[in-house]
C-alpha cells in the first residue's frame, strides 16, 4: 500500500508483503503456541471489521475493550481502527464502576468484553452506559445459559461480516483506505492518582510517528518476537507492542494466561521485551530468592561473580576498556551464573529490554546489566504516545532515564518542570479543554509542548535526569530536599519489600515510610527458618521480618543525606489495594488517598509511641473475612 498513514493500512501492507509466508502472531493455548500468518490475520480482521458495520458501528465511533492480551483482542483492534473507530482500553482488573466511568465518558457505543467476568461487568452497569448498543465477548466459557440479546459472540460478528464481504468484496478494504493519519486512534485513559482519569487523545499518526522515532533508535527486525503481556489500558503496549507489529513487522506473542507468563516468555526467549517497573522489581526479587534457596556452591558462585558483573556493567556505563582479565572473568560468570539466570528468566536471546511506567531505581538497572540484560529506561507518558527520551546501546546512564529520541526534545521550566515536544505528543484531553490547555502549550515556532508535571534536569551529556513528581518534592523542616519517589524505589530494590510511601513535608523533622512487605518473599524466607505465622498481619508484625526489613531501610540511608535519611517506618498490615483507590490500576500511589486513610499511623510515626492501633479486614485461606483490631509496631532507626 502507498503511503500509509494509520496502523491498519500499515497492517495492509505487512500482509500484501508477508501473505501466507511468514508469521505475525503466535497463541499459546491448550499448551500448544498455535501460529497465524499476516494473512490469516488479515482474513479475521476483515470479518470483524465488517461484521462491525454491520453491526451499525460508524466512523468516529468509540469502542471500549476489556479482556486479557490476545489474538481476538489485536484483530478487533486493528478492525475497529479500519472502519473509521477509536479504541478505548480498559484494564482487565477495573471494578463495575471504573468500567462504567470510561465506558460512559468515553462515549463508547460498542464494547468488547472477552469472557463471562467481563460481561458480567457490563450487565451490572447497563443502565449506567445507555449508549452501549451491544457487547462483543469471544471467550463464550460460563456464557452458554444467558439469553441476552445485548451480547453478541466475536463469530457472529465475523460470521455477519463475512455475509457483507460476500455483497460487498471491497468494502474492507476501501473503508480502511479512508484513514487519515489526523484521525482518533486511541483513547487512553490516565492513571488518574489525583482525581478522575482523563482520556488522552492520541491519533494514528502519533502512534506511527512513536514507532518510527523507536525504530531509528532501536532497530527491530520483523523476525522479531515480542510478548504482549501489559494491559493495554496502558499506552505501552500500544507504543511498543501493537505499533511496531504492524509498522516494523514483528511477531506478536500471546501467553495462555496471566499466570503462565514467565513460562511462555522463557519458551519464546523474545529479542525484545517490554515490563513495566513493578515487574523488573519482581523479577530482582525472584533472583535473589531463588539464589537463597539454591545449593551453597551456587550461593557462592553467584557471590563471587556478581560483583564481576557489577564491574563489567559500570565499565559500560563509563565507557572504559574492560581489560582482559575482567573480560575473562565475567566470560566464566556468564558460563555458570549469568547466562542460566537470563535462561530462567526467557532471556537468552535479548537484545533489547524496556522498562518505562513509574521511573526504576539505578539500582535495578545496574543489577540486570550486571547479568548482561541490555536493560533500558524509556520515559514518557500517555500524553507523549509513551516515550519521548530513551537509552541508546553505548550510552546509558543507570541514574538518568536517556536522551531524546529523534524529533524529540525536551527542556526544563524555570520551576524545575520537564517539558517535551515531538511528533508523537498527544491532541488534547478528551471533553476537557481546560485540562488541556493546562498541560499542553505552543511557543513561538508553533511547536506544541507537553508540561509532565514531573521535576528534572538535563545534564552535561544531554541526558535527562528525572527526580519526582513537581508536586511531590519536598522540602523538610530541617531544609533537606526530599525525593519520596528515589527513596521508594531504592527501598523496592529489596526482595522483602513490595510496596513503600515515602513521607515527609516542610512541617516534619524528618522523613518516615510506610512499608509492604512482598508477602509470598518474605513467607518464603520465615518458612526456611522455622518461623510460625497464620496471616499476613501476623507475619508482618515479627520482630524478625522487622529486622529484615531495617536493614534494607538502613542500607538504603547510606547513600541519603544524612538530614534526608528515613527515621522511621511501619510494616503495613495490608497491601496497598487499586480496589480501594489506594492505587491505580497501573500500580501509581494514590498519596493523597494514603495520607488521608493512614493519617493515624503517620501522625504515630512523628510522636513517641512504639505502636498505633489500627483497625483491618483478615482474609482466611478459607475466604472468610473478619474486622479485627490489631497493634502496628513503629521501627525507628539512628
Amino acid at each position: 500500500m502507498q503511503n500509509p498513514q494509520t496502523l491498519p493500512q500499515y497492517f495492509l501492507q505487512q500482509v500484501e508483503k508477508y501473505g501466507r509466508d511468514k508469521i505475525a502472531l503466535r497463541q499459546k493455548e491448550f499448551g500448544i503456541w498455535q501460529e497465524y500468518s499476516w494473512q490469516d490475520s488479515y482474513e479475521n480482521v476483515r470479518d470483524f471489521a465488517l461484521g462491525l458495520i454491520a453491526l451499525g458501528v460508524q466512523r468516529g465511533d468509540k469502542v471500549s475493550t476489556v479482556g486479557d492480551n490476545d489474538r481476538q483482542y489485536l484483530w478487533g483492534y486493528l478492525a475497529l481502527q479500519a472502519v473509521g473507530a477509536a479504541q478505548v482500553g480498559i484494564y482487565t482488573d477495573a471494578i463495575p464502576d471504573e468500567v462504567a466511568y470510561v465506558v460512559g465518558h468515553s462515549d463508547s457505543t460498542f464494547v468488547m468484553a472477552k469472557d463471562q467476568e467481563q460481561c458480567d461487568k457490563m450487565l451490572e452497569i447497563r443502565e449506567k452506559v445507555p449508549n452501549v448498543k451491544r457487547v462483543i465477548y469471544w471467550d463464550e466459557k460460563g456464557l452458554w445459559s444467558y439469553d441476552e440479546p445485548w451480547l453478541i459472540s466475536f463469530e457472529e460478528v465475523q460470521a455477519m461480516g463475512r455475509e457483507l464481504a460476500e455483497k460487498e468484496p471491497d468494502r474492507f478494504d476501501t473503508e480502511a483506505r479512508l484513514g487519515k493519519e489526523e484521525d482518533l486512534a486511541v483513547l487512553c485513559y490516565t492513571s488518574g492518582t489525583t482525581g478522575l482519569p482523563k482520556g488522552a487523545m492520541l491519533s494514528h499518526g502519533n502512534l506511527v510517528q512513536n514507532a518510527a522515532m523507536f525504530q531509528e533508535a532501536d532497530p527491530r527486525a520483523d523476525t522479531d518476537n515480542h510478548i504482549s503481556l501489559l494491559p493495554l489500558g496502558w499506552i505501552g503496549e500500544h507504543a511498543l507492542g501493537i505499533a511496531p507489529h504492524v509498522y516494523t513487522g514483528i511477531i506478536i506473542n500471546f501467553p495462555e494466561e496471566p499466570e503462565t507468563v514467565r513460562e511462555n516468555v522463557r519458551e519464546i526467549a523474545p529479542e525484545n521485551i517490554l515490563y513495566n517497573s513493578r515487574l523488573w522489581e519482581s523479577l530482582v526479587g525472584m533472583v535473589q530468592v531463588k539464589i537463597n534457596d539454591t545449593t551453597w556452591l551456587n550461593r557462592k558462585l553467584y557471590e563471587w561473580f556478581l560483583p564481576v558483573g557489577y564491574k563489567m556493567a559500570d565499565k559500560k556505563f563509563s565507557q572504559e576498556a574492560e581489560g582482559l582479565g575482567l573480560r575473562l572473568a565475567y566470560a566464566l560468570g556468564d558460563l555458570t551464573v549469568f547466562g542460566p539466570l537470563r535462561n530462567q528468566m526467557g532471556m537468552t536471546n535479548i537484545r533489547t529490554a524496556y522498562t518505562s511506567g513509574a521511573a526504576l531505581s539505578p539500582d535495578v538497572i545496574r543489577f540486570f546489566h550486571a547479568l548482561g540484560v541490555n536493560l533500558k529506561q524509556v520515559y514518557g507518558s500517555t500524553e507523549v504516545t509513551g516515550g519521548l527520551t530513551l537509552h541508546r546501546d553505548g550510552d546509558i546512564k543507570f541514574a538518568s532515564v536517556g536522551k531524546p529520541a529523534p524529533g524529540a526534545d525536551v527542556k526544563i521550566a524555570e520551576s524545575g518542570e520537564i517539558l517535551m515536544t515531538g511528533p508523537s505528543i498527544f491532541q488534547g484531553y478528551y471533553k476537557n479543554d481546560a485540562a488541556t490547555a493546562e498541560a499542553l502549550t505552543v511557543d513561538e515556532d508553533g511547536r506544541r509542548w507537553f508540561h509532565t508535571g514531573d521535576a528534572g534536569y538535563v545534564d552535561d551529556d544531554g541526558h535527562l535526569i528525572y527526580l519526582d513528581r513537581v508536586k511531590d518534592m519536598i522540602t523538610l523542616a530541617n531544609g533537606e530536599k526530599f525525593s519520596p519517589q528515589f527513596v521508594e524505589g531504592r527501598l523496592k530494590f529489596s526482595p522483602y519489600i513490595r510496596d513503600v510511601m515515602a513521607v515527609g513535608d516542610e512541617t516534619r523533622p524528618f522523613a518516615t515510610a510506610l512499608v509492604v512487605m512482598d508477602f509470598g518473599n518474605v513467607a518464603n524466607w520465615a518458612e526456611r527458618r522455622g518461623l510460625g505465622f497464620t496471616t499476613f498481619i501476623d507475619l508482618s508484625q515479627k520482630d524478625e521480618v522487622y529486622e529484615l526489613v531495617r536493614a534494607a531501610v538502613s542500607d538504603v540511608n547510606e547513600s541519603l543525606p544524612e538530614k534526608g535519611r528515613v527515621r522511621r517506618f511501619v510494616l503495613m498490615h495490608k497491601e496497598f489495594d487499586a480496589d480501594e483507590a489506594e492505587m491505580t490500576r497501573s500500580r501509581k500511589l494514590r498519596r493523597n488517598v494514603l495520607y488521608d486513610k493512614y493519617d493515624e499511623i503517620i501522625e504515630a510515626m512523628y510522636g513517641d509511641s512504639d505502636l498505633v492501633n489500627v483497625k483491618a479486614t483478615v482474609r482466611y485461606q478459607d475466604g472468610r473475612e473478619a474486622t479485627i483490631e490489631t497493634s502496628v509496631k513503629i521501627a525507628s532507626l539512628g
